[in-house]
């Protein structure tokens, strides 16, 4: 069962058809419903405000759970309105909670793990924080584990540097030192596989082994291309949302070395490169069906 199931929700579907004998899915929006049900899931509208009977019923039935809805102001809407039927569901085995590695912080460009200290300025970063350690509580006070992965900087198939370099909207923002951890959508299926099939449970960063300059990936992809790429913009000139501008106020680079080593995941895209140059070659960096 995925709760919350938008792009890595999607991806993680396409990996798993055929091996569930059955998968639900939820979803905010009905109009997602026949996308849901093409990849093999009965899909359920659940957007968080409340509980759902249909949803009890899923969790009642659930095997193993990924949520991968984000908190909001009050907290992890799932644990908020059906912690007790996760806590009751008969035949759960495991629970994975899709997280993000913004709850690090800035490092000032120092490696981290998952031992090291978060230290996150945003509020969504003290969300998840908060997210994390109520998944965490209901493992230890319930005993099934959970697995809370934190992702990097997510790209795949229809969000990549192709396609905004497409629709010109692409930019090479230089600020001196600043490096981002990433992962490609199909390398965050692979990994919560790995994670569901060894009943793992703590914390796992999901990202790719090279942390990168942002203005090398839209390099890059334009040398696949056969364009020219946009130029630098010094960080201090950028035309940058409040967002935008706010990740680059924080910086570190994220190891995978746990994920490898405790899990045995062997990455499909260690680094952008492999990744851009798969989808250039087999065209479906347009196609955000093939994540």
């Amino acid at each position: 069962m995925v709760v919350g199931c938008g792009y890595s929700g999607s991806a993680f579907l396409r990996r798993i058809a055929g091996r569930a004998t059955s998968v639900v899915a939820t979803s905010r929006s009905p109009r997602r419903f026949p996308e849901l049900a093409a990849l093999g899931a009965t899909p359920i509208a659940y957007d968080g405000a409340g509980p759902s009977a249909d949803l009890a019923a899923a969790l009642a039935e659930a095997s193993h759970v990924v949520a991968s809805a984000p908190p909001d102001a009050d907290g992890d809407p799932l644990l908020r309105h059906h912690r007790a039927d996760l806590v009751a569901a008969p035949s759960l085995v495991w629970m994975g909670y899709y997280s993000t590695v913004g709850v690090y912080g800035d490092h000032g460009g120092a490696w981290v793990d998952e031992t090291s200290e978060c230290r996150p300025t945003a509020e969504r970063g003290v969300r998840r924080i908060e997210a994390e350690s109520a998944w965490l509580d209901l493992a230890e006070g319930d005993g099934v584990p959970v697995a809370v992965m934190r992702l990097a900087g997510i790209y795949g198939p229809g969000r990549n540097a192709f396609v905004n370099l497409a629709d010109g909207s692409a930019k090479r923002v230089v600020k001196v030192g600043q490096k981002f951890s990433r992962i490609h959508v199909g390398d965050i299926a692979g990994a919560t596989i790995a994670a569901a099939a060894a009943l793992a449970s703590g914390l796992f960063n999901i990202c790719d082994d090279e942390p990168a300059p942002p203005q090398d990936v839209v390099a890059y992809a334009a040398t696949l291309m056969g364009i020219a790429p946009p130029p630098e913009v010094p960080f201090e000139n950028a035309e940058l949302s409040p967002m935008a501008r706010s990740f680059y106020s924080e910086s570190r680079q994220v190891s995978n070395a746990k994920l490898r080593t405790a899990l045995g995941y062997a990455m499909l895209y260690p680094t952008y490169r492999e990744a851009l140059e798969t989808m250039w070659r087999d065209g479906t960096w347009r196609d955000e069906a093939a994540a």
